[in-house]
């Protein structure tokens, strides 16, 4: 069955539009309009360390930045696959702008939905910001297929961290494993489209999300769920404290720097010691809370 598919994201690595070209594979015979978000003032890449600190107080508050205009061939389509990535537990700020953008707002009302992440581990919090604008919007949200960085917490800080800085998607010092999304799996993002072409031509849209995760195709670790049951709290004392400074005169470098030397901390030192005392002596006793926990965030429906 042919579809009229609106293909939206944004993409500074390029990673993600090679996991989405995969993704699409399957959808050969329907109907692509791609769609490239562009910031008005377009994001570097390789970043700077100071530049990618400082944009976190207005990623997690989710304050849209100017994008270039937005053009859609059609007023109405069949699917939508949106494609982002979470910064700072938060949807980026394109993806933010995009999910707030009046024009793209008024395609998503009374339509399928399907989001596509790329990203380190940790996008928990941020998918739920996402399903709050879709859902604000009358968007359908059917699915959502999140690739993530397998590699361990702080193993993957590191390396992520030496290819956004340098702009290499390389093994550091030839030991630290390879950044981002793995190979195989970006390839393999096929068999998620695959599956979500299977489930629509049967008219089961709304029982993808189901397949996909009796497939394995949503992976949790536990450790990171922990993690951002907090964390998002923190971040968004940290993103109001520096807004408000900042209003007041205050020098938002300096404010900037604290938080990022706060989280180097929280990182590498704080978040070792509490996930131990966590696993040791509440895990035990969470088995059910985490599986519903587990359950919820695999899915796609808003609490």
């Amino acid at each position: 069955m042919a579809q009229n598919i609106l293909v939206i994201h944004y993409s500074q690595s390029g990673q993600l539009t090679e996991i989405l070209e995969n993704f699409c594979k399957p959808f050969v015979d329907s109907t692509i309009e791609w769609v490239k978000v562009e910031p008005a003032t377009p994001y570097p890449f390789p970043w700077k360390t100071a530049s990618f600190f400082d944009a976190m107080p207005e990623t997690v508050l989710e304050k849209p930045i100017p994008i270039k205009p937005l053009q859609f061939e059609r007023e109405h389509y069949d699917l939508i696959i949106f494609g982002y990535q979470p910064w700072f537990l938060s949807p980026s700020l394109p993806a933010s702008a995009i999910l707030q953008d009046e024009t793209f707002r008024k395609i998503m009302n009374g339509t399928n939905i399907v989001s596509v992440l790329g990203c380190r581990n940790m996008w928990i919090n941020s998918q739920e910001a996402v399903k709050k604008q879709i859902a604000s919007a009358g968007g359908k949200l059917i699915g959502n297929v999140p690739l993530i960085d397998k590699t361990s917490n702080l193993i993957s800080v590191i390396t992520i961290l030496h290819w956004m800085l340098t702009g290499k998607k390389t093994k550091k010092w030839g030991i630290f494993p390879k950044p981002g999304v793995s190979d195989e799996d970006i390839q393999n993002a096929s068999q998620s489209g695959a599956l979500l072409k299977e489930k629509l031509q049967e008219n089961q849209a709304a029982e993808f999300q189901e397949a996909l995760v009796s497939k394995g195709g949503i992976v949790i670790p536990i450790s990171i769920l922990f993690i951002e049951s907090r964390a998002k709290m923190l971040f968004m004392i940290w993103a109001n404290l520096i807004t408000k400074k900042t209003a007041k005169g205050g020098n938002r470098k300096f404010w900037v720097n604290f938080f990022k030397y706060y989280l180097i901390f929280a990182l590498f030192i704080v978040s070792p010691i509490v996930l131990t005392i966590y696993h040791i002596f509440v895990r035990p006793f969470k088995g059910q809370h985490i599986k519903r926990e587990l359950a919820y965030y695999r899915g796609t429906q808003l609490r």
